[in-house]
């Protein structure tokens, strides 16, 4: 089965087997192997067993090594297959994060129906420049990556422009934020009382539908971490070290689940926007 129908883990598990495999053909023990490549037998060891990601230059030794140069070019394309599914921050981000931003309004504007959970932060579609300046900063302080605030955030405000423009057939957006996502401190009083009254504006929107769960409102399932599922093709998941791209259709069902589940639970229209005026009244 193909790298690109499994999970992360399971890609890198079987990445380490094909090595292994190859290795064993070959009549090499691991020791043998990690001399003739001039590396710690551990890095071997690592790579089988799907602890450390190879490189391309790694792959294509180990396939030299054992002197089946051909294979090279099936490992570097399982590689490649595991990139695209686990996306580190500090690679991805090591041009800044504006060209980030721009793999973002790709996957956007090629996707008619985007349905949005976030537990911790109001989404990047619908931030204010001072809101997102807040979040890319985070970001670079996290990542030690550029500091390109300034690029960044006008990035991802012409990004929101998809939210205003119009599509053969119509683009829907359907976007759930935690009432927790309000009152965190992610930025001072002052931004965090202007981003949600642009949040107030945004329940209008006609194209999105925004919805806010609130405190002390029984959930079916719990908010465990924020995702974006693009047209039931793609899931996109943040995690702190990388982003998640699922293309599998029992990955993607689980997570139109998930929020299936929670979507009733969230205030819309006139309620939303009591719940996110209060909100914003408490950032004093």
């Amino acid at each position: 089965m193909s790298t690109a129908r499994q999970g992360v883990h399971e890609a890198r598990l079987e990445l380490g087997r094909r090595l292994r495999t190859i290795r064993t053909a070959a009549g090499l023990d691991g020791r043998t192997l990690a001399g003739r490549l001039g590396w710690p037998a551990s890095k071997v060891s690592k790579l089988q067993q799907g602890r450390q990601s190879p490189t391309v230059a790694d792959v294509r030794a180990w396939a030299d090594a054992c002197d089946v140069p051909e294979a090279a070019a099936e490992l570097v394309v399982q590689l490649h297959e595991l990139d695209d599914r686990y996306a580190q921050w500090r690679r991805e981000l090591r041009h800044g994060h504006a060209a980030v931003q721009k793999s973002w309004a790709d996957m956007e504007a090629a996707a008619q129906t985007i349905r949005a959970f976030e537990p911790c932060w109001v989404p990047g579609l619908l931030q204010t420049a001072d809101y997102a300046a807040a979040r890319f900063r985070e970001h670079a302080q996290l990542n030690d990556s550029p500091p390109d605030t300034d690029a960044a955030v006008a990035a991802r405000l012409a990004r929101q422009q998809i939210l205003y423009s119009h599509s053969p057939g119509g683009r829907h957006w359907h976007i759930l934020l935690t009432e927790a996502a309000l009152l965190y401190g992610t930025a001072s009083a002052e931004v965090m009382r202007a981003q949600i009254d642009r949040l107030v504006s945004a329940t209008t929107l006609p194209a999105l539908r925004l919805g806010v769960v609130p405190f002390r409102t029984r959930l079916p399932a719990s908010p465990v971490h924020g995702f974006w599922v693009f047209d039931d093709q793609l899931a996109s998941v943040e995690v702190v070290s990388g982003e998640l791209r699922l293309g599998l259709p029992e990955e993607i069902a689980q997570y139109r689940k998930v929020f299936d589940l929670l979507a009733p639970s969230a205030l819309y229209d006139a309620d939303a926007r009591r719940l996110l005026t209060a909100a914003a009244e408490s950032w004093i």
